[in-house]
């Protein structure tokens, strides 16, 4: 029995990452009694942030897509759902342009500009011969968008899901499904860009930081998508005071209908109902503290048990943590399967602060340095005003990828010497990028893996999803729907994947299949 309440609610959404706050504000929204558990002290998860003195850091994120408005074209998620949810988006500036990218062969970086036509004199300039591979491109995209407009349920798990993804199909959609198991290399091979190498390193670059695969790793359908979400009528955008403004607002529109927000709540054991109308029971433990009045029972001692019962779960932790959470309720093919699953990326994520003299003038928010130590490095530098320095003042954000699991266990003198060697790395490419020296860091620290594991909660510090390979994508992914009654998945790992706005996809895929069994239609 719920020791707060004695009373059971309709839905316990667990994790208030992206995914999780946009699944339980829609909930909420529909008229059900709705329990969001988080286990850090504020919401955001991958998506939050951080401060140190007078600067503000955003922990993984730090860009948006999905707040376009539409004008003639379909709306973004976050857009979309804001506009249903009856709060106002966060305050932002389109970015352009979207990313400069450096491929450290003496050639001029590539800017990625917003306007498509600059786009592609931009694109001809850098990789001559290669319209055809971008058109196709294109042709893919635009099939792809209409698409994913239309809320389509993949992959389907019932005839209801199969109806929704039948009824989102067009002739273009169709067409696109012929390239299905074809990656974004096997498009530069049909169009005859195989042998042009800049162009295929630039697009190992950005297709690894959206979909932690390179491009022969990379399916052709979600990267062509991937490779126009700069441009108009779509767009990156640069949030003002934070990526924690996205969680804040989808946080306001949870509590605004009704839902109950516990901080510092970690579930540890999901409990499936024991027979036909019975009630999932969730349990974990409850740390006082944090700052919403609501998030612990009062008298209440530290480490508390905690016990809810729902009639349904979503899930929008990663489904690698489904084995502790279900025990042996998960059943075993299922069990075999998440076994057998790609291990995701970590992190390495340098945060530092500089006086704003020290950049290039007029340099932009976003960079990419190929380098082959410590890698290939994602830089993000804070605008004039934007909340996350004082003025004069800049911060910035560099990470790369690396395995996880070598940095979990070991000597604690052998982790801490690795990591400033790492550090020292990193700091060597943002010499080499943004022309800062080492001296001139008024903040730097270096996080891993193990410490986004200690923040997120994420097994190992995962960064994202499980990479969007063909085998892995669309019908080939993971199911929102899993295989157990009532028990309902969102987040990156599950269709369409990566980012806030992947995320926030899959949070309305499951809340429109969840609906959908009780007689109510979702349509934002």
């Amino acid at each position: 029995m719920n020791p707060d309440d004695g009373a059971r609610v309709d839905v316990v959404v667990v994790g208030a990452g992206i995914a999780g706050l946009t699944a339980a504000a829609l909930l909420a929204k529909a008229g059900l009694s709705v329990e969001l558990l988080e286990a850090h002290h504020q919401c955001g998860g991958c998506a939050g942030t951080f401060r140190r003195g007078p600067y503000v850091f955003d922990v993984g994120a730090t860009q948006v897509a999905g707040l376009e408005e539409g004008n003639g074209s379909p709306a973004g998620i976050h857009a979309r759902l804001f506009r249903h949810l009856g709060v106002a988006p966060p305050p932002a500036v389109p970015l352009d342009p979207g990313c400069v990218v450096d491929l450290a062969d003496g050639s001029e970086p590539v800017r990625i500009w917003r306007d498509p036509e600059r786009w592609r004199r931009e694109r001809l300039q850098q990789f001559p011969g290669s319209e055809r591979f971008w058109a196709l491109c294109d042709a893919v995209h635009q099939a792809n968008w209409a698409f994913a407009s239309r809320d389509p349920v993949l992959p389907p798990r019932n005839w209801w899901d199969l109806g929704q993804l039948l009824s989102a199909l067009g002739p273009a959609t169709l067409a696109s499904g012929l390239l299905t198991a074809a990656t974004v290399a096997d498009l530069l091979t049909l169009t005859g860009c195989g042998g042009d190498r800049r162009l295929r390193r630039f697009l190992d670059l950005q297709l690894k930081l959206y979909s932690q695969e390179p491009a022969d790793r990379t399916a052709a359908l979600y990267g062509a998508t991937v490779l126009a979400m700069v441009q108009e009528p779509l767009g990156l955008w640069h949030l003002e005071g934070s990526m924690q403004a996205l969680s804040e607002a989808l946080e306001q529109a949870f509590t605004r209908h009704g839902g109950r927000l516990r901080l510092r709540h970690r579930v540890e054991q999901l409990h499936p109902p024991a027979g036909p109308g019975g009630a999932w029971r969730i349990s974990g433990q409850r740390r006082d503290g944090g700052r919403n009045g609501k998030a612990a029972r009062k008298g209440a001692a530290p480490g508390a048990d905690v016990v809810l019962e729902a009639s349904e779960v979503v899930l929008s932790l990663p489904p690698q943590t489904l084995p502790a959470l279900l025990g042996e309720c998960l059943p075993a093919g299922y069990r075999q399967r998440l076994a057998n699953l790609h291990e995701p990326s970590g992190a390495l994520v340098f945060y530092g602060a500089v006086e704003r003299t020290r950049l290039p003038a007029g340099g932009p928010s976003h960079l990419q340095l190929d380098a082959a130590e410590p890698g290939s490095l994602f830089v993000s530098v804070s605008q004039e005003g934007d909340g996350r320095a004082p003025a004069g003042r800049a911060t910035v954000i560099a990470s790369v990828f690396t395995p996880t699991r070598p940095w979990f266990g070991g000597e604690e003198a052998a982790y801490q010497e690795r990591k400033a060697e790492a550090m020292a790395s990193i700091q060597r490419g943002l010499e080499q990028l943004l022309g800062v020296d080492p001296g001139d860091w008024l903040h730097a620290e270096l996080a891993t893996p193990r410490g986004f594991a200690g923040w997120t909660g994420r097994p190992w510090g995962y960064v994202g999803g499980l990479g969007q390979h063909p085998s892995r994508f669309g019908p080939f992914g993971l199911a929102s729907r899993s295989p157990l009654r009532g028990l309902w998945l969102c987040g990156d790992a599950i269709h369409p994947g990566e980012g806030t706005a992947g995320v926030s996809l899959s949070a309305l895929m499951a809340c429109r299949q969840l609906l959908a069994g009780r007689g109510v239609e979702l349509r934002p």
